[in-house]
Formats: structure tokens, sequence, C-alpha cells
């Protein structure tokens, strides 16, 4: 599935943001490389994936009982994790921003692929899951 997939680099991304984690090789270790890197990431892929999943939420409207308002829900993340990423270059307070985002992040991507996408797969309809095969497998 190709959201799936995707979401592994958002993944990494998550870790590279908390705190906790020990960096990545090749990757940024200081907090504004870090903001910088996440920001470019943020533009060149994540929000064209926002794009995707709402676009497939789109075509999946309606089609069972709770999809909407799961829909709502992601629509909902994709808002807040998308100003939390805008608001990255102008934070005071980089590295609790980095922390959170990455905390943020990682909940949000959980929730679709042990929540959303299982709910997709059992509740809407086939013909529609093929009709956005092209998104969802």
């Amino acid at each position: 599935m190709p959201l799936s997939r995707e979401h592994h680099s958002a993944l990494i991304l998550c870790q590279l943001l908390k705190k906790s984690m020990p960096d990545y090789k090749g990757l940024p270790s200081e907090p504004k490389a870090k903001a910088s890197y996440a920001v470019n990431l943020f533009h060149t892929i994540l929000a064209a994936h926002f794009r995707k999943e709402e676009e497939l939420l789109q075509r999946l409207k309606d089609c069972c009982a709770g999809m909407n308002a799961m829909a709502e829900e992601i629509y909902k993340e994709h808002e807040q994790l998308t100003a939390a990423f805008l608001s990255l270059t102008g934070s005071d307070k980089l590295e609790a921003s980095l922390n959170q985002l990455g905390e943020e992040l990682e909940k949000h991507v959980r929730k679709e692929e042990r929540q959303l996408f299982p709910f997709i797969e059992e509740h809407c309809p086939k013909n529609l899951l093929a009709e956005s095969k092209d998104l969802f497998h």
C-alpha cells in the first residue's frame, strides 16, 4: 500500500526529532539543522502524502458508519501537524518543539496504520477500495 510505504520516512523523521533518541548517521544532529531538515521533508514529501490520504478519505466518504468521524480526526491532525512543521523556523524553544512534533507525528502515523487503514479494509466496500487502489494498494 503506497501510503503505508511512505510512512517509513515519516517514522524515521519522528525518531530524529525526539530528544531521547541517539543521532542517526548521515542525518542532522543539531536542533536548527533538524528543524531545517524536517521542514524540507514536510514540503517535499509529507505535504503531498497528507493530500493523498485526504483524497483517499474523500473518496471513501460515507462508505460506512464511522468513516466520516475518523476522517475528520485525520484532517484535524493533518492541520495540527502542518502548523507544527511550519512553526519550527520561528520557535524559541526549538528542542522542545522538535520533540513534541516527533511524538505527535509518530502517534498520527501509528493511528493510521493501526486504526484507520484496518478500519478501511474491514468496513469499506470492495468496489470503492478497488477504485482507490492507486492510493491504497
